[in-house]
């Protein structure tokens, strides 16, 4: 449980949730679950987002029901002083209410009891589709149990509604406790790129061999140091060739001097993610075609994060980050402009694609990949297509979601070059990735991940330190 975090944070949010079930609705919330590693051995707990979001409670075994009058019934595992002694603390059915601020608690094991008598007479149900595996079987077989009582004149809700629906829309905007805690992630984050490029360089000048597993290990020392409970992800640590892998993994390789390093990692604090990726030469000194692409990819994630501000469209950096980058691979020779045209003919036909394939960022909170549609919810129905300049196909388009301060976004733009034919030599298995967190705010974004340099200047006096 997180306790340092008001429990009349939850309350606002469960109540916030409770006024949009609808006059006589009722919503069900399963943390997740345990699972198994091995024989006898269970993968670390990580608690379900949308549960904790509601209750900062990150014990097993635990529900949230909330009904539309503002209601919260707990349901979590009892006290057992025998498997407190293997497992650890439980809060309990009695302390529960009293710690977290709900009007009720149960054992866990009276849950198929209770449901139906809480569904009963309700208009709608609301639960989270498509997530928990077997929960809609559940939820049917509570429901075929008040429908056996309609001859004594219960009502059987309905309609089934996705609480992810209303869940998202909140999630997406994060409150100031929520900022707090995502800039604290970040420092630490940033603290551990720093370590992983200097110790780097420091075992390279020494003579040691370096693999991208020494890094690894540099990360997740300070992201405990700090006070993290886990990665937020698994982390990349790519040398070399490796760096052009987008979801490449830490492992065996060896760390090169006069080869780039990428590394995409980020700590989990209190719930919220952190992501930052960060590309540096290996022994300290960018090379002549190393530093060319470094400069380009950084300029644009200037021009990326230059309009994340309230009022812009959320496609509206990747468009700068791309327009930078196209022009760049012209100028620098990755793109034959005898060939491909004007930078107007590579941005339509998307010929920048072999080099730079993916999107500039994601919404960032409890999830990595965080809730949150990017369609804007008041304008999904203007639909317009267009036919893909590479795969043929047709894709609808919908306006794109309008940024709003307490928003959280990535910034993450990249070049990555595999050999190929009319690929300049010099660039082969280069690749690049600078991506920083944004919370939109007034006046514009903040950067909150810069604890760690990002221009090559500095990361080179950095790694000289």
């Amino acid at each position: 449980m997180n306790t340092s975090v008001p429990t009349s944070v939850y309350a606002q949010r469960r109540a916030r949730m409770a006024q949009q079930l609808g006059s006589n609705g009722i919503a069900i919330v399963p943390t997740a679950p345990e699972r198994q590693r091995n024989r006898d051995s269970d993968f670390l707990f990580r608690h379900d987002s949308y549960f904790y979001y509601l209750t900062g409670f990150t014990e097993p075994h635990a529900w949230l029901v909330v009904t539309s009058d503002g209601q919260s019934t707990l349901f979590c595992q009892p006290k057992d002083l025998e498997r407190e002694i293997w497992d650890g603390y439980r809060l309990g059915p009695e302390a529960a209410a009293g710690a977290l601020g709900v009007q009720a608690a149960y054992p866990v094991g009276d849950l198929d009891q209770q449901l139906p008598r809480l569904l009963e007479n309700r208009e709608v149900v609301w639960f989270p589709f498509a997530i928990h595996e077997g929960l809609e079987q559940r939820v049917a077989g509570w429901l075929n149990q008040v429908r056996a009582r309609v001859r004594y004149g219960a009502m059987c809700p309905e309609q089934q509604r996705d609480l992810c629906a209303v869940l998202d829309e909140m999630r997406l905007v994060k409150d100031a406790h929520e900022q707090d805690i995502m800039r604290r992630a970040a420092a630490i984050s940033a603290r551990a790129h720093v370590r992983a490029m200097q110790t780097c360089a420091a075992m390279l000048r020494a003579g040691k061999d370096v693999r991208e597993y020494h890094l690894d290990a540099e990360l997740m020392h300070e992201f405990r140091m700090g006070g993290s409970q886990y990665p937020a992800y698994s982390s990349i640590v790519a040398a070399g060739a490796n760096a052009c892998v987008l979801h490449y993994r830490a492992d065996v390789a060896p760390v090169r001097a006069g080869e780039l390093v990428l590394i995409d990692a980020g700590c989990e604090l209190d719930g919220y993610a952190s992501d930052i990726t960060r590309t540096f030469p290996a022994d300290g000194r960018f090379t002549g075609p190393q530093r060319a692409l470094y400069d380009l990819v950084l300029a644009s994630q200037e021009a990326a994060a230059a309009v994340t501000r309230p009022g812009a469209r959320f496609t509206d950096p990747h468009e700068a980050a791309v327009k930078v980058l196209a022009q760049g691979m012209l100028d620098v020779g990755l793109l034959d402009k005898d060939k491909v045209g004007t930078l107007d003919d590579v941005i339509e036909k998307r010929a920048y694609f072999p080099f730079y394939m993916h999107r500039t960022g994601h919404w960032l909170g409890m999830d990595v990949h965080d809730a949150g549609s990017y369609v804007e919810p008041g304008e999904v129905g203007q639909v317009s297509e267009r036919k893909d300049p590479l795969s043929g196909e047709t894709i609808k388009n919908r306006p794109s979601r309008i940024l709003q301060p307490g928003m959280v976004l990535t910034i993450e733009p990249g070049i990555y070059v595999r050999p190929g034919e009319g690929v300049p030599e010099h660039f082969h298995n280069i690749g690049i990735r600078i991506e920083d967190d944004a919370i939109v705010t007034a006046q514009g974004c903040e950067l909150i991940t810069r604890g760690v340099p990002v221009k090559a200047d500095e990361l080179e006096a950095l790694m000289r330190d």
